[in-house]
């Protein structure tokens, strides 16, 4: 238990009232520091900092892989990646690569693109001059989805237009990309980019190099800015639900799970990711809170905890703000000593709270590199 009187620093995450609305994030202490003292007075302030999720939805639009190759090992390595649709010259290779893992086949016949019920899903677009690429206009795609496959070695300026033409349209426009770098071009024209890749490739290097590139992209461009609240009030309340939640994936140090008691105000609740006296590191979990918490999940949107299940996607923070999506490998739910936390925001009038297992090894993020304090 910690002295009442000393100041530790941590973080919270609020949002508006709507889901949809701006976002903001705290993070603070091992619950253990913030557990009151044994009289009625005894009461804890503590710096907080309170993250806001900038204007931009987190992630920003999502962008279509199609694999496009006779190479077995290519589509294992794509499949392991969550890339799942595949383009086939024959229905008997499709079917064939079907019964072998779980993907979505598509089927070319000439300059159209079918699906297993021989519904017209897409349209190929040869282009090898400026004036077939004239004829790639918005008001011309009558498919879901226009695939443009450019003959030669002009790629940027053509996808560039394409970008600029489609702003906006309801149609997708994929490009046709024979390596990975290629496929960052067309991702990456006007920083908009296409809305997505058929890689064609016979190299599973490529589909790694391309995930990996997915992976950087998603981090760098998805962050949350930081600012400061004071944990106002610390209260044993008693037995609950709690939720553990275990990832699919590591967690590293300062990094966790946006967690509250209301969508408009978050927790950035820490992974179990660090070695503690009193159990061994576990950085896929995070102790997460009772079963009526929020978390946050992909599309810039809340779940309660007890929704959560093997197989759901949710929001992995860390104390710079970047962010990334993984899945939930399993969920515990044991019934544990609560605590509840509130916290002010320092700039606002604002109130946050959260219940929290009253446990060593649940912690709150603090502004210190992001270490537990």
């Amino acid at each position: 238990p910690g002295n009442a009187h000393q100041r530790n620093s941590m973080a919270v995450s609020c949002s508006s009232s709507s889901v949809s609305g701006s976002a903001k994030a705290l993070a603070c202490l091992h619950t253990s520091h913030l557990a009151p003292q044994r009289t009625a007075s005894a009461r804890l302030r503590l710096q907080c900092i309170k993250m806001c999720s900038a204007p931009a939805a987190p992630g920003g639009s999502k962008k279509t892989v199609w694999v496009w190759t006779e190479n077995r090992q290519v589509m294992t390595a794509a499949v392991e990646r969550g890339w799942n649709t595949f383009l086939f010259g024959s229905k008997e290779v499709g079917k064939d690569w079907s019964s072998t893992a779980r993907i979505h086949p598509l089927f070319i016949d000439g300059l159209e693109i079918f699906d297993e019920g021989n519904q017209k899903v897409a349209a190929i677009s040869e282009i090898s001059s400026p004036s077939e690429l004239q004829l790639i206009q918005p008001d011309n795609v009558e498919v879901q989805n226009n695939v443009i496959h450019f003959r030669g070695d002009w790629q940027v300026i053509p996808a560039e237009n394409i970008v600029a033409a489609f702003q906006g349209c309801a149609g997708a426009v994929l490009a046709v990309s024979t390596n990975s770098t290629e496929a960052q071009v067309f991702l990456e024209a006007l920083e908009q980019g296409l809305d997505g890749v058929v890689l064609k490739v016979e190299d599973m290097d490529d589909i790694i190099k391309l995930k990996d590139y997915f992976d950087r992209r998603n981090e760098a461009k998805s962050q949350l800015q930081l600012t400061k609240a004071t944990v106002s009030k610390v209260e044993v309340v008693g037995m609950g639900d709690r939720v553990c939640v275990d990832l699919c994936s590591i967690m590293r140090p300062g990094e966790g799970l946006l967690v509250g008691s209301y969508a408009r105000g978050m927790f950035l609740v820490h992974s179990e990711c660090l070695e503690t006296n009193y159990i061994a590191s576990r950085p896929f979990r995070v102790n997460a809170g009772p079963v009526h918490a929020y978390v946050t999940v992909p599309g810039n949107k809340t779940s309660y905890l007890s929704e959560l299940q093997s197989g759901r996607e949710v929001i992995v923070v860390d104390q710079n703000g970047l962010w990334r999506t993984s899945i939930v490998g399993r969920v515990k739910i044991e019934s544990r000593p609560l605590i509840l936390v509130e916290a002010k925001e320092n700039s606002g009038n604002g109130t946050y709270s959260i219940f929290l297992q009253n446990a060593e090894t649940v912690a709150l993020i603090g502004p210190d590199r992001g270490k537990p304090t």
